[in-house]
């Protein structure tokens, strides 16, 4: 695709404008192509088994460069899906069982096939298998050329840990057989979200670190300026344009509407006289618009509205917003509450902190309370609630109701720190349970996820002291950390654990593994401990425990192994 192509004056009637709000039409002279992102994006597609990532914040022209990249696709041919979650009821997200039906009979009727799920579907081999037997055996194998899949507004299955943690490493494994399998070569996916992901995942299991990313970011002054000749404003200096930006940055739906609003005005004003605008015509009314643009009767009216009241209805996010409103330099808030306030344009992330998107925001938002607001109508037991729940989101692993892998990270860091100025000792267990995926494959997924809960619950019961942490590390690995923990006493708690989990009783003897020594769940531990110093890192910490689970793991499982490589004397127990 072309990059930006200087227009004539476009605007010749009212008739001819386009009202800003949803994607803009392939023809529309409107558009604004933002290459090379986008030709990037268009060329990518071409490529066998290709994946793009498309993020930005809503109203940034995702679903406008989505458009463009299905339209470049059909003129070569290919089969192009367009899967929106913003249509999937809340019911598809019940389970992952049900999401990925969903996903499989949505993509089958608009490729015009017939569903035939269930003669794809095996419970025994599981959903995330079954899925992934259609998409190969029965979908890309009755289509003969390539097929566009996009997956529009991800950022909805990332707020569903449940699925978020199972779909996303499915999708990055649908990438990678694609790099060996031709009929998988057949598929192209786009990928296009508004946040950032805020589970934990692996990097072997992320899409997000393969592919092509295009993130979109807002229109430069050069654009701005060929916009508004697109609408008839043929401004001799940058002057207006600079204070339309100092208004809205360069917000691609802010821009367009007061450029809409502008051209309605001078056409007005015109009355059928069809010269050209005189190079004052628009100045004063611009004026007059930014003047406005932050009230009540201004153009952005509707919109600020409409954020006031999505804000107003998280109180964690109005709390963290008006804290950024009222800054005067960029401020960390929480990243999961960041990337929220990121994703409706409100903010703009600088590293760990944010800042406002824009002057616009400032000065309709110093003018609310949004925490008072929020007291009068939610109270402060229900804020309580809601930054409970949003926590939680953030910190708690929802299938184990544990820490998760952020909790983990953060607690580690903070527990390093404070050892390290007290001169105390902290511990690590790693705790994987053993031949899980042979437990997984045996009795099926709802078996194994209750499995993990059970684990999980016990790992944290057995931990005597408020100060110790239990976390999922990862799949079926889990870690608990121990402040001011020597050596000795970890390898007591980890004994304990193991013993407790044995305990449970989970039945576990499948016929097809003679050679498994258990009948019941077991797990293997590896315990590191360390007074911090300078001379070590937390980062050496786990991998220490790591390699200490899987000396255990070599030496027949169900048991503990104590690190060498801190310079702690080596013990095994069984």
């Amino acid at each position: 695709m072309a990059g930006i192509q200087k227009s004539p004056n476009l605007i010749q009637t009212v008739a001819d404008l386009e009202f800003p709000g949803g994607p803009i039409p392939i023809d529309s002279a409107f558009y604004i192509d933002r290459s090379p992102a986008e030709a990037r994006a268009c060329a990518e597609i071409t490529k066998p088994g290709s994946l793009i990532r498309i993020k930005g914040p809503r109203k940034m022209g995702k679903s406008s460069l989505m458009l463009r990249i299905i339209h470049a696709a059909a003129e070569r041919g290919y089969r192009t899906v367009n899967v929106d979650f913003q249509q999937a009821d809340a019911a598809v997200f019940g389970s992952l069982d049900k999401f990925l039906r969903w996903l499989c009979v949505n993509v089958a009727r608009q490729l015009k096939l017939e569903p035939n799920l269930d003669e794809f579907w095996d419970e025994d081999m599981g959903s995330k298998v079954s899925c992934t037997l259609y998409f190969e055996n029965y979908l890309l194998e009755q289509i003969d050329s390539p097929v566009v899949l996009v997956l529009n507004e991800v950022n909805l299955v990332f707020e569903r840990a449940n699925i978020a943690q199972e779909f996303l490493p499915l999708l990055r494994s649908w990438y990678e057989q694609s790099r060996h399998i031709l009929s998988w070569q057949k598929l192209r996916i786009v990928v296009i979200h508004s946040t950032e992901i805020y589970i934990a995942l692996s990097l072997n299991q992320s899409p997000f670190n393969i592919g092509l990313p295009i993130k979109l970011s807002e229109f430069t002054a050069e654009q701005v300026q060929d916009l508004a000749r697109r609408y008839g404003l043929n401004w001799s200096d940058s002057y207006p344009i600079e204070q339309l930006m100092n208004m809205v940055g360069g917000h691609p739906y802010l821009v367009h509407l007061a450029l809409y609003h502008l051209a309605i005005l001078l056409q007005n004003r015109l009355s059928g006289d069809r010269d050209e605008p005189g190079e004052e015509l628009g100045r004063a009314e611009l004026a007059e618009l930014l003047t406005a643009a932050p009230t009540h009767s201004g153009i952005y009216s509707d919109y600020l509205q409409n954020q006031s009241i999505a804000i107003q209805q998280q109180p964690a996010l109005a709390s963290a917003f008006q804290q950024v409103v009222g800054a005067k330099n960029s401020v960390h808030i929480e990243p999961f509450i960041a990337y929220k306030l990121n994703s409706m344009g409100l903010v703009k992330l600088e590293g760990n902190n944010c800042s406002l998107s824009c002057k616009l925001y400032r000065l309709y938002f110093q003018e609310q309370n949004l925490c008072e607001d929020c007291f009068s109508t939610v109270g402060w037991e229900e804020l309580q609630q809601e930054n409970e729940r949003l926590l939680a989101l953030v910190n708690v692993d929802e299938l184990t109701q544990i820490g998760n892998r952020r909790h983990f990270d953060s607690c580690l860091r903070a527990e390093w720190k404070q050892m390290a100025r007290d001169g105390s000792p902290i511990s690590l267990i790693m705790c994987d349970i053993d031949f899980f995926k042979i437990y997984n494959d045996t009795y099926g997924h709802q078996a194994g996820d209750d499995c993990l809960r059970e684990v999980a619950q016990t790992i944290r019961r057995a931990l005597q002291r408020s100060a110790d942490v239990a976390a999922r590390y990862g799949g079926e690995e889990f870690a608990v950390i121990l402040p001011q923990t020597d050596a000795a006493s970890a390898l007591l708690v980890a004994e304990h654990i193991r013993v407790k989990v044995k305990d449970l009783k989970i039945f576990f003897k499948p016929e097809r593994f003679d050679g498994l020594p258990n009948s019941v769940v077991t797990i293997s531990l590896g315990i590191a401990s360390v007074v911090p110093g300078q001379e070590n890192d937390a980062a050496t910490l786990v991998l220490a425990a790591d390699e200490a689970l899987y000396h255990s793991k070599r030496q027949g499982r169900d048991r503990l192994t104590m690190s060498k490589v801190l310079n702690f004397r080596f013990a095994a127990v069984n």
